[in-house]
């Protein structure tokens, strides 16, 4: 009886990881509906201490086409995707916008966060994740991982205000959060990186 139950087991494990390989490497990419002039200027040029004033004057965040990193990551830092969004956040959103480094744990790592309604692009390491923190896998974070492989995330935000990703819906992976002035980005593994706003890309 034991046996049976572990070799099924077994058996719905080994299924479960060949579906997640093969979406990984195999299946192509979804559309990509990113604006080309992103890439036309350098976004590492501006000051991220200057945020756009939400009170809904300009585009929503259904007016602006979803992007997506260009090929396994992107080469020079890519204009803001939100730049012209305007819709103020949706109920239950943080606002995280701006310029991160990381200060303790990672020390060293830098993204930048864009927001508006429920929508939000995180811009780090060569990889830009454009997604909606309702929770669903559709539009979530469809987008390339470390490995050039196919990854989905679902984002939520969670009642204490904290932003949790979890692939493919099956399991939390990382979660970010306001502390005071700090935004808190933990890892996996338990990493906490303590990160304080800069207005500007380092040189």
């Amino acid at each position: 009886m034991i046996l049976s139950a572990m070799k099924w087991l077994f058996g719905v494990m080994a299924i479960l990881v060949c579906g997640l390989l093969v979406y990984a490497f195999v299946l192509p990419r979804p559309a990509d509906t990113t604006d080309p002039a992103i890439f036309l200027q350098n976004g590492g040029s501006l000051n991220y201490c200057e945020l756009p004033v939400l009170d809904d004057s300009g585009k929503s965040a259904n007016d602006i086409p979803k992007a997506f990193t260009p090929d396994c990551g992107y080469e020079s830092i890519p204009m803001p995707i939100l730049a012209e969004c305007t819709e103020p956040l949706a109920e239950g959103v943080v606002d995280m916008r701006g310029l991160w480094l990381g200060v303790s744990g990672r020390v060293g790592h830098l993204e930048r966060i864009e927001q508006c309604g429920n929508r939000v692009v995180v811009t780090a390491h060569g990889v830009i994740h454009d997604f909606r923190t309702d929770g669903s896998l559709k539009n979530g974070a469809q987008d390339v991982g470390a490995a050039c492989n196919n990854f989905n995330t679902a984002i939520h935000f969670d009642e204490e205000g904290v932003m949790v990703f979890r692939l493919f819906d099956l399991f939390d992976t990382v979660f970010r959060e306001m502390r005071g002035d700090e935004m808190i980005f933990t890892f996996i593994d338990g990493t906490e990186v303590r990160t304080q706003r800069i207005c500007n890309y380092p040189d």
